[in-house]
């Protein structure tokens, strides 16, 4: 086994490898970007190098800094996470030139499914199934457009070099078929460096199943069973699961088998994951799955697959990087019970998941228990940056069988909290109360076919709420007033007290909040114990503490409520019921969000960098035409006309970065 261990990657996975590294007695080396000189995974380490700036391409994909930081560390082996380097074959070959040894699979086997369709043709030639399309190397776009209409629409580009989503676009009509190419290709080319594209028919009612593959030097290779990852967005994952819910043995055996037999035709070594599509209606049937492509890394959901297996992957990729054989052979590998996992991201739903930066104020996760798995990379107070993926955690459970894996899940989504950024934490818990999702009827349009009630209005407050903002109010009043008092010359005036007390008897507290659109007016008494809140015409009692952590421990009407309290300039806080309530004390609406537009301005919804502007000032353009481009987060996001007008000021060029609020144009009636 090896002595040292730089870890070529950061965040969550990062943190990942140094927990089984440091278990192994492995001294664990980091690596670094200016935007991560404070960040968890470098704590985490016994060492740390810093690699560049923070953009990824002057840092976690410069292969010359990274060599760098292996000699400087002295390193005996790399292991590259995901993303980024993960899968380049060139870095592979650098870290052996270097002397240390790259945990992954051979360079020859990263080239050959690194690139889409040279890996068909191999899978193709080993038996596995393939979706029909073109894969080949003529990318002239009449060429593509061609095959795309003899493949039959709708059809899916893919960029050939990569994966996670990324240049990647679904077509459903001949028209729509140059710009969409377009798109794919400038995407796939600022990910991978290369704008390769292929073509392949899309199945409809697909589900995304995979398999776990291992293989060590000696000639061994076992399957490690299915996850199914149907549930996506943008065609990034959002929920695995495993086992797949509804999959025979029959099926899975030929999916394992077909896996197996794309790993040894590569001749590979080390975690990889073998992606298949699977019909919907056909997920019984052993011919009713295609290969999709291969990753020839470790994934971000394997801990689903170390949950039902009792293995640790990261290990078994140290193992086999260390010249070892596979701990285990086919036949002693069982799956016992079903875990699933969710991706907390920073980004908001209600505005087409457009990810989101900032300070992580507050971030509570659930206490990990053999039934409960929380990773992450982050800490509270650490900043989510416009650099990298808005990934805050995964979030897996386990138990026995699919139902009680749910119900844990569903108590673990309600126990994380998250203040500071928009997140994705009650999508989550409303996938994992929606009634198709807990009766497994999965397919890759789950989210888009059920969006309208995954994403809901915030319905108003309720009074239990409402009393709970009282409180914490004028609890947090009486604490000011105690500091104010003990700094005064009078202490034990009445008027230093927070009893409503007045000259002609004890009166009425009034408080102002607002909830969305909604101006609420409440009135407090106190009473022997606590207040008498009305609110409206309803009068509710409640009493409780709030220490200075926000920690409440309340009662409203005679039931006990816990919750955290928190304060944000005005605005008052309430995290209860699994989900996050926002109060703004004696203030103002808060200002429309920046995507839509105010006075005739267009502004930046997120930070980024400004890659295609359609238009041109005094330009009329019809509504829902595309106006910009941004790319921010490795992901493209199109800014379209609101309404029918004139472009009147462009202010941001091909090239430009630019914040979150940036106005970006003006629009005037046409």
């Amino acid at each position: 086994m090896f002595d040292s261990l730089l870890i070529a990657n950061r965040g969550e996975i990062a943190c990942r490898v140094i927990q089984t590294a440091r278990q192994l007695g492995i001294r664990t080396i980091a690596v670094y970007s200016d935007a991560d000189a404070q960040s968890r995974h470098v704590a985490l380490a016994d060492d740390a190098y810093h690699i560049g700036p923070a953009p990824a391409q002057a840092s976690y994909l410069d292969i010359a800094q990274l060599i760098e930081a292996i000699k400087l560390s002295g390193a005996n082996a790399v292991h590259p996470g995901y993303g980024f380097l993960s899968e380049n074959a060139n870095f592979a070959e650098a870290v052996a030139d270097a002397g240390a040894v790259f945990v992954g699979p051979p360079p020859d086997a990263i080239r050959a499914m690194g690139s889409k369709s040279n890996a068909k043709t191999i899978m193709g030639n080993a038996s596995v199934p393939l979706v029909p399309g073109y894969h080949g190397e003529d990318q002239d776009p009449a060429f593509l457009s061609k095959a795309a209409d003899e493949i039959g629409y709708p059809v899916l580009i893919k960029a050939s070099a990569g994966g996670g989503g990324r240049g990647m676009r679904r077509v459903d009509a001949p028209e729509e078929f140059n710009r969409a190419l377009e798109g794919a290709q400038r995407e796939s080319k600022a990910a991978f460096g290369d704008d390769r594209v292929l073509i392949e028919k899309f199945v409809t009612k697909p589900r995304h199943v995979e398999m776990q593959v291992f293989a060590d030097g000696h000639g061994n290779a076992v399957h490690l069973f299915e996850r199914d990852c149907s549930l996506q967005r943008r065609h990034q994952k959002v929920v695995e699961e495993a086992p797949a819910p509804g999959m025979t043995d029959t099926v899975r055996s030929a999916m394992g088998k077909a896996a197996v037999a794309a790993a040894r035709a590569i001749g590979y070594q080390g975690a990889g994951t073998v992606e298949f599509i699977v019909e919907g209606e056909r997920v019984n049937e052993p011919d009713g799955f295609y290969f999709m492509e291969m990753n020839t890394r470790l994934q971000v959901e394997h801990p689903v697959t170390e949950m039902i297996i009792g293995v640790d992957l990261v290990e078994w990729q140290l193992q086999v990087a260390a010249g070892e054989p596979l701990p285990l052979s086919q036949d002693a590998i069982a799956a016992s019970g079903h875990a699933l996992e969710v991706r907390l991201y920073a980004e908001n739903p209600a505005r087409n998941f457009m990810p989101q930066t900032g300070q992580l104020n507050h971030l509570r996760f659930p206490a990990d228990t053999s039934h409960v798995r929380v990773d992450t990379g982050v800490r509270e107070g650490d900043e989510v940056s416009m650099y990298y993926d808005p990934m805050i955690a995964k979030i897996v459970t386990w138990d026995q069988d699919r139902d009680g894996a749910l119900r844990r899940m569903r108590g673990a989504l309600a126990e994380t909290q998250v203040v500071g950024l928009n997140t994705n934490l009650e999508f989550l818990a409303a996938v994992a109360a929606h009634p198709a999702f807990i009766d497994a009827s999965l397919e890759t349009s789950f989210i888009e076919t059920h969006l309208s009630t995954l994403v809901l209005d915030a319905p108003p407050v309720s009074n239990d709420i409402l009393a709970l903002a009282v409180l914490a109010a004028l609890r947090r009043d009486a604490r000011e007033r105690m500091k104010a008092a003990t700094a005064s010359n009078d202490p034990h005036s009445p008027w230093q007290l927070n009893d409503a007390w007045r000259l002609h008897g004890v009166g009425d507290i009034e408080l102002r909040f607002q909830d969305g659109e909604n101006d609420i007016v409440l009135r407090a008494r106190p009473t022997a114990a606590g207040y008498q809140v009305a609110i409206g015409e309803t009068k509710c009692l409640v009493d409780g503490i709030l220490d200075e952590t926000g920690t409440m421990r309340a009662e409203v009407n005679g039931v006990r409520i816990s919750a955290t309290v928190l304060g944000d300039g005005t605005d008052i806080i309430i995290l209860a019921h699994g989900r996050k309530y926002r109060l703004t004390r004696h203030d103002a609406i808060e200002e429309a969000s920046a995507a839509q537009t105010l006075g005739g301005k267009l502004s930046a919804p997120m930070p980024g960098k400004v890659v295609l502007v359609h238009v041109e000032d005094g330009e009329k353009v019809k509504a829902g035409q595309s106006l910009m481009v941004l790319e921010a987060m490795k992901m493209e996001h199109v800014i379209l006309a609101p309404a029918d007008g004139v472009v009147a000021n462009i202010r941001f060029a091909a090239g430009d970065q630019v914040m979150e609020g940036d106005e970006l144009l003006a629009m005037a009636e046409a």
